[in-house]
């Protein structure tokens, strides 16, 4: 992924000094290019050593890596024309500066996902699933809706698929996984206490794992063999778990396109599904 999208997506998850240090670099493209890290770092009024932590933290080697890769296809990344509006929705907002804050908030978390995941990824994920012996997806809360909207698409076009709401069914389920399955473990967070314990057990098992959660490292990353991303305005308190489970749904939809794409049954098994629904309506 290039750096100046990788920035973008990851800045609300910053700290305050990295977030800092990533805001120069956005707003100041042209005098990064002709800075070295110490310069760069008086500049900002950090240290050396933080530029270069930043630059590690980021996805980069240092920050050499981060200069040569900062502008690389920058045109590919063509945020929403739309005017942002910033800040989060209040009680005192009238309707259509609802209505305006929130759809700025979900076109931001839906481009930014776009950016963190590459075609290369998804590809990967795809070719796993439409392998795999059986198909578990697990998550909790708002997740768990995601998850199963998954496993409804999945097994319209004729895969083995196991989702459960209940965390305990997850873990038992999980444990009856082999080499030739997959786990997709959904946690924006990455760090919901049951799905890391589903995500171990599945690793276990030697069952192969897609994780789809945030850019930022997280304690689900150990358990991965792909890791997907998704974006969310975190600092909207209100709309944090909207966005998060829009950006998820993009991703698992795009999973699902991918899939129906590769697989030449697909097609026909929708058509069957569709018949067999119309049929109780008549």
């Amino acid at each position: 992924m290039k750096g100046l999208a990788r920035i973008q997506a990851l800045l609300p998850q910053l700290s305050p000094s990295d977030k800092l240090i990533g805001q120069f670099l956005l707003e100041h493209p042209e005098q990064v290019k002709q800075l070295s890290s110490p310069e760069l770092a008086k500049e900002i009024g950090v240290s050396q050593s933080t530029i270069v932590k930043f630059s590690q933290k980021v996805g980069f080697k240092g920050f050499s890596e981060l200069k040569l890769k900062l502008y690389e296809n920058e045109l590919a990344y063509q945020p929403s024309s739309r005017k942002a509006i910033h800040g989060s929705i209040s009680r005192s907002d009238g309707m259509s500066v609802v209505m305006d804050k929130l759809l700025a908030s979900k076109q931001s978390s839906l481009e930014r996902t776009l950016v963190l995941n590459d075609g290369t990824n998804i590809k990967s994920a795809t070719s796993m699933l439409h392998h795999a012996g059986k198909i578990q997806i697990a998550g909790v809360g708002a997740s768990s809706l995601v998850a199963k909207d998954l496993s409804y698409k999945l097994m319209k076009i004729g895969h083995a698929v196991h989702c459960e709401h209940d965390a305990h069914i997850q873990v038992a389920n999980a444990s009856a996984l082999n080499e030739n399955d997959v786990l997709i473990a959904l946690s924006y967070s990455g760090r919901s206490r049951e799905i890391l314990r589903v995500a171990q057990i599945a690793k276990g098992r030697k069952a192969k794992v897609i994780t789809i959660s945030q850019l930022a490292p997280t304690p689900l990353d150990k358990y991965a063999d792909i890791k997907l991303m998704t974006a969310a305005d975190e600092e909207q308190i209100r709309s944090s778990s909207i966005t998060a489970r829009d950006s998820q749904l993009l991703v698992t939809d795009l999973l699902f396109i991918a899939l129906t794409q590769q697989e030449e049954s697909a097609d026909q098994l929708i058509e069957q599904s569709k018949s067999a629904v119309a049929a109780l309506k008549q």
